[in-house]
């Protein structure tokens, strides 16, 4: 299993009411966090797109974000979580033009993660109608970006979008291409990433444990895939919470205090399109904050990794058997910078060298097998 980090630029109110800078401080503190994961041998940080989404997210320009942290970082893949492919958001053919831009400033290390966006708020501020009919333009974009990298006359006439023939510049810098993900929720999606060849990105709120059959449903059916890519991604990504330190109660009082309960609250205010549990208030009602035993439930039903290191090891090794490829932590919701560098620090110390022996991460041996057949065919 591999390991990476979600940045997204929570901001709730409480920040913004103790510090006037706090919008900036968000931005930039997760910059070093993601310093810090490279540091400390994590493989991934996948950078979320969002807009309008008040207090839950402010990363709305996030290929700016990608090529500074590709400048400042050595080993790290960064990772688009996503980039949304509406046409009235970002046209397919400036998507393409920057994954090719970042794989090229990155030294070959961006992931091309895509979607359709978080939910009705999002997509209805970009003039999109509702998320229904985001499906169908998903469909008619995803297979256009292999055409674009490789055409030097590419042209398109679509429902969504229409292209005269031009060449799409720059290409990818290495072959084939960056490696390609979409966001999942359910298992038809995680089947239908599946028979794309791509990579799913697991942006889920359930308990890791629960995940099993939506990781099933995707192992069952990469073997038949078609891609849209040159390659088959064959990688599901899922997502948690952690908080690991020296202190094992400190960390659990860390819970306590970070505002899960209001983070929730928003998850369920934007994001319209996840099934909301019936113990979800109406915003602006909101979920309570975890007490002492909400914080031990959540850990044995597997909502979150708490504790010290051998704690938190232990913690991780129950979800082994899901089947996941990659287990992906958002940080730092609202806990305090110390305390979100040095659980970093520790997972890194930890938790991965007994858990992830491979120093190439999984996608790249995909695609580097994918350049060597090509290679191979063309010899």
């Amino acid at each position: 299993m591999e390991f990476g980090i979600f940045v997204q630029a929570h901001l709730p109110r409480r920040r913004l009411e103790a510090d006037p800078d706090a919008e900036h401080h968000a931005i930039m503190n997760e910059v070093e966090l993601v310093k810090a994961a490279d540091r400390a041998g994590w493989k991934y940080v996948w950078v979320t797109e969002h807009h309008f989404l008040d207090e839950y997210s402010h990363m709305s320009a996030n290929e700016v974000y990608l090529a500074h942290l590709s400048a400042v970082t050595e080993r790290i893949h960064v990772g688009s979580g996503i980039f949304n492919l509406n046409p009235q958001v970002n046209h397919p053919v400036r998507v393409a033009e920057r994954v090719a831009m970042l794989d090229h400033l990155s030294d070959g290390r961006f992931e091309f993660g895509t979607g359709r966006g978080a939910g009705s708020r999002e997509v209805t501020g970009f003039g999109i109608e509702s998320t229904a009919v985001t499906k169908e333009v998903f469909d008619e974009v995803i297979p256009e970006f292999l055409r674009m990298w490789n055409e030097t006359e590419y042209h398109h006439q679509g429902k969504a979008f229409t292209v005269p023939t031009r060449n799409v510049l720059p290409k990818p810098w290495r072959r084939p291409h960056p490696p390609m993900w979409m966001a999942a929720g359910n298992p038809p999606t995680y089947e239908k990433a599946a028979r794309l060849g791509v990579g799913v990105l697991g942006f889920n709120t359930s308990a890791i444990s629960a995940m099993a059959p939506m990781v099933q449903a995707y192992k069952n059916a990469i073997g038949e895939a078609e891609p849209v890519g040159a390659y088959v991604n064959d990688n599901v990504m899922i997502t948690n919470g952690v908080v690991c330190l020296e202190d094992g109660r400190k960390a659990r009082q860390v819970v306590q205090d970070m505002g899960l309960g209001y983070l929730q609250s928003l998850v369920f205010r934007y994001h319209d399109t996840f099934p909301k549990p019936e113990e979800v208030p109406d915003w602006p009602a909101l979920l309570p904050e975890p007490t002492p035993e909400d914080v031990d439930l959540r850990i044995n039903e597997g909502y979150m990794l708490c504790g010290d290191p051998d704690e938190v090891l232990e913690q991780v090794r129950r979800y082994e058997s899901v089947g996941a490829d990659q287990l992906v932590f958002g940080l730092p919701i609202d806990m305090p910078m110390d305390a979100a560098l040095e659980t970093i620090r520790l997972f890194g110390e930890h938790i991965i060298p007994k858990l992830d022996g491979d120093p190439v991460h999984r996608s790249t041996r995909f695609r580097d097998a994918a350049a060597a057949a090509t290679s191979a065919g063309r010899a």
